[in-house]
């Protein structure tokens, strides 16, 4: 199986489930008269990043990830989001950019080494370590993120609404 059909579906899928559990947030905080900036701006603990900061971060490990093992450069996006219409056009544009890679650019991906500067230091991985070790771990840790965070905060939302469609 190669790195583009392991990542892009998933990455897609995780993203589309992301955009309608931010509908289901900005619907209940119109109904319960919550101010949406709070929702956007929630965490799960003090010491934690924002929801908002959360599908940023899950975006740029899809965009950043995919773009790295084609590659190429990765659109840069600004981070400057408060608002559930700006995260959905965030989540838009990745799934744009997601749309446009060929499988063939994956070609030979999983052998490439890819460097890293975490903590001032350097990390090697191969191509497939880097996506199933680092990259879709990341993606899942702050989408999951974002369905906690609403959850917590009396979303109504199961297990099926972070899962998706198949």
């Amino acid at each position: 199986m190669s790195l583009y059909a392991v990542a892009v579906p998933t990455f897609k899928r995780t993203l589309t489930s992301l955009a309608a559990i931010l509908k289901k947030a900005e619907a209940f905080a119109e109904e319960k008269k919550i101010d949406p900036s709070v929702l956007v701006n929630a965490r799960l603990a003090p010491d934690m990043f924002p929801l908002k900061r959360q599908i940023q971060i899950a975006s740029d490990s899809a965009r950043r990830g995919t773009a790295q093992l084609a590659g190429i450069e990765a659109p840069v996006m600004a981070d400057t989001e408060e608002t559930f219409a700006e995260l959905q056009t965030r989540i838009s544009n990745t799934i744009a950019f997601l749309d446009s890679l060929k499988p063939a650019q994956f070609e030979g991906a999983e052998d490439k080494t890819i460097t890293l500067p975490v903590a001032g230091t350097e990390i090697k991985f191969d191509g497939t370590t880097y996506l199933m070790s680092y990259v879709m771990a990341n993606f899942s840790f702050h989408s999951v993120t974002v369905y906690n965070i609403l959850r917590h905060n009396g979303v109504a939302l199961g297990k099926m609404d972070y899962l998706g469609k198949p």
